[in-house]
């Protein structure tokens, strides 16, 4: 994180001077006092410009082990002379460890596990005759087979924002995965991408059938609604029927399903078995749509859970949009320069059926640089949250630089 741009978050969210606790080591853990009486008093540091007192508790975070070094960043004109002192490169910044974010994420894909898993072993509820056995497991195969958990983290860590009570976060996160892993479950057939790998596992229609495991995704796109109506996901009608509507229109014709469409157009499924020429507007229209839109509404969803409003919702709007349009770009690089076997999926597939992605439009060079400039505008976008959304601009880096 910037030093200029930490210390003006701070700034703007509280009106005060940050002091940092000797006993806590991450900056999200700032404790905010109302005069410097008592902030020496307690912690042992004297009154100085936020600036200053926010370069000494970097400096010692770093110290500690828990503070790493980026690449050649350029400290901005507003950030104290200071830094200069501190036991770094000449021009280089700060940023805090990755390790803290994986730790999260890590942590909320375990729950989002426990939860479809607890989800889907419960027996049928009232309004429910029964429950095919082998629907159901083809239903957990293809929810319970690991992954990243990015968008139901996204929830989470949005949702913590606004103190929102972390079982209705995970809720939600639960009923996001099942559309993704629905999407996936059939993204996979053969008429579609005809993949026979998911996460370095058959895919559902090799473990079982064609027929089972389009039933299966049917099943995961519809519980994920069951599960998004209920009392557990927010107690406010009202905020469960906006988080359903979100939910159907980013998943549906003009989202998911729909950028779906637009890129077996694009393969030429549909003309003379050509694939069309996108140029770099319509490849973007398409992947807000089918990849984007899910990641987006993951990011408006915990601010519906919040009941966030204003320049909160748009703040979320433009990280979603930007992280949402990074996701794609890094995964269409990686399946130019990726490693199969960690990303547990066949690469080279995408060029191979004309897929138009920007990587195509733009060649590889340009196309990290645009991902660069969206990590960038996603960090930015977060500025109303200040350093408390910190794990938000780690999950921003994380998109572009992932292996898998």
């Amino acid at each position: 994180m910037p030093l200029a741009y930490a210390a003006e978050g701070i700034a703007r969210m509280t009106g005060r001077e940050p002091f940092v606790t000797k006993d806590r080591l991450r900056i999200a853990q700032y404790r905010m006092f109302f005069n410097a009486a008592k902030a020496e008093r307690e912690l042992g540091f004297r009154a100085r410009p936020y600036r200053e007192g926010l370069a000494d508790a970097i400096e010692w975070f770093y110290k500690a082990g828990l503070l790493q070094m980026v690449a050649e960043p350029r400290l901005g004109p507003a950030a104290h002379p200071r830094t200069a002192r501190m036991p770094s490169k000449a021009g280089a910044t700060m940023t805090v460890s990755g390790e803290a974010f994986l730790s999260q994420l890590t942590a909320v894909a375990a729950e989002i596990e426990s939860l479809i898993d607890r989800l889907l072993a419960a027996p049928a509820i009232e309004g429910k005759r029964a429950r095919p056995q082998r629907l159901l497991d083809a239903m957990r195969y293809a929810s319970l087979n690991g992954g990243k958990r990015f968008r139901p983290f996204l929830v989470v860590a949005i949702a913590a924002l606004f103190d929102v009570p972390r079982k209705r976060a995970l809720m939600v996160g639960a009923a996001l995965e099942c559309v993704h892993c629905y999407s996936l479950v059939h993204d996979d057939l053969p008429a579609m991408d005809d993949d026979d790998l998911r996460r370095g596992h058959p895919t559902a229609h090799k473990a079982f059938d064609e027929a089972t495991a389009i039933l299966a995704g049917d099943g995961l796109l519809t519980f994920a609604f069951d599960i998004l109506a209920r009392p557990d996901a927010h107690p406010d009608p009202a905020v469960r029927i906006e988080l359903l509507l979100a939910l159907a229109r980013a998943s549906g014709l003009g989202g998911m399903v729909g950028g779906q469409m637009l890129d077996l157009a694009a393969e030429g499924r549909f003309a003379d078995g050509r694939p069309q020429a996108f140029d770099e507007a319509a490849v973007t229209t398409l992947q807000a749509m089918k990849t984007g839109a899910l990641l987006r509404f993951a990011c408006i969803a915990g601010g519906i859970l919040g009941q966030a409003i204003g320049a909160e919702r748009e703040a979320l709007e433009r990280y979603g949009s930007a992280v949402g349009q990074a996701f794609q770009i890094a995964d269409d690089l990686l399946d130019i320069q990726g490693d199969s076997t960690i990303l547990g999926k066949a690469i080279g597939k995408d060029a191979k059926a004309g897929k138009a992605t920007l990587v195509g439009v733009l060649g590889s060079e340009q196309a990290k640089a645009r991902l660069k400039t969206l990590v960038a505008e996603a960090v930015a976008a977060l500025a109303p949250f200040g350093a408390a959304a910190w794990v938000l601009m780690e999950g921003a880096k994380f998109v572009a630089e992932r292996k898998a």
